[in-house]
Formats: C-alpha cells, structure tokens, sequence
C-alpha cells in the first residue's frame, strides 16, 4: 500500500514513511554527519526524493533499502558540502583509568568520538554495515563501490576503532588513534 502510494505520487505517503522509517534514517544519517539538524534535513530530503521518485521502485521488499541508501547519498553530499567548515564543539572529557577502565558511558563515548574521526565514507560503510545491519554487498551497492573496497574500508574502520577503544581505556584522547601513521 505504502509502495503503490509512492508509484502514484500520493503526499499522504509521507507520513507513513516517517512514521515507519524516520528514525532509522535520522540515526544513520546522524552517524554520517554527526549532526542533529543535518540529520532532520536529511530525513526531509529522503522523503521528498522517494516522491519525487516513486514511480522507479520496483520491488516493493527493497523499500527500506532504497530509503537508506538515498538517505546514505544524501548525508554524504551533505558531509562533502560542509566539510570546510569548521565547528567549535565542546567535548566532554573521558574518564580516567583510576576509575577502574572505561565503563559502558565511557567506551560508548571513545565509540563514537570514534566513529566521528573516520572519513566520510568510511564511516557510511561502518553506519550501513554494523547499524543498519546490511550486508557487504548492499553496502556495496549503496555506495557504488566493489565489496573488496566495502570489505577492506571496513577492515580499516575497525582497526581504527579498536585503537580508539584501547587509547580511551588506558586513559589516552582518543584523537590519537585517528591520526595516519607517518611513512
């Protein structure tokens, strides 16, 4: 219903759309741009784009994918586009190792603080793969890249992110393990 409600270009759809998916495109959208207001007008133009384009999908099952992976362009148009700007953020400080190692709140900061320091790209592969769920070769699909790249882009984001979990556990910033080996 909601498909066919999209091929004929129905406003009303919209609803429905955010209602259903509006959250997990919020979310992944957030982790590419790692922004809320970014995020919401990433949601706005996913939905907007889906009407307007409706009358292409053709496998009412692939729905929710085509959603995120329209979401997922979107973001990273988004992230290219104010990647010069510089924004002031006040971190909050972790925790130290006298506190015992990092707990739950801890390691989900380094997480994401983390996740925040891989490229662009790298970081949807990491977003669509571990939160989204998908498998490599949706990942692949949805960015326009080979699994070998989606595999070995996440092979490196996870390298990168264990090093960000072992920094934030002995204490360290975790800005230290985002840094490229000096060859």
């Amino acid at each position: 219903m909601v498909v066919q409600a999209l091929r004929t270009r129905q406003p009303a759809v919209l609803e429905d759309l955010l209602a259903t998916y509006g959250r997990e495109i919020q979310a992944v959208a957030y982790l590419i741009v790692r922004d809320r207001a970014d995020a919401e007008d990433v949601v706005a133009e996913t939905l907007i784009a889906a009407l307007e384009h409706g009358p292409a999908l053709r496998d009412e099952q692939s729905l929710r994918a085509w959603l995120l992976r329209i979401a997922t362009n979107r973001a990273l148009t988004m992230r290219r586009r104010t990647a010069r700007v510089v924004r002031l953020e006040v971190v909050p400080e972790m925790a130290t190792a006298a506190a015992g190692g990092i707990g739950d709140s801890d390691s989900r900061v380094a997480l994401l603080e983390g996740i925040a320091g891989l490229p662009p790209k790298m970081r949807a592969a990491v977003v669509l793969r571990y939160y989204a769920d998908w498998s490599v070769d949706e990942c692949a699909r949805a960015l326009g890249k080979s699994p070998n790249t989606v595999k070995a882009q996440l092979q490196e984001s996870l390298d990168r992110l264990r090093a960000a979990l072992a920094d934030a556990s002995a204490g360290q910033p975790t800005g230290t393990a985002m840094e490229a080996p000096n060859v």
